[in-house]
């Protein structure tokens, strides 16, 4: 039973050091904020088309 222990606390020890899906993680996170700065900028751009439109739609009535 020790045994079983010891190969899981090495395992994790081994899981703990490993660096190869480091990379993967980053690629998320810089795509998570890029994402999130475009669903805020999209917001203002709306509301500028929004504007534009109104606008438009005033000098032709």
């Amino acid at each position: 039973m020790n045994n079983i222990f010891a190969r899981v606390h090495i395992r994790l020890q081994d899981l703990r050091r490993d660096e190869q899906g480091q990379d993967l993680t980053e690629y998320a996170l810089m795509l998570s904020l890029i994402c999130l700065s475009l669903i805020s900028g999209i917001s203002g751009i709306a509301t500028a088309v929004n504007h534009v439109f109104s606008n438009i739609s005033s000098s032709l009535a």
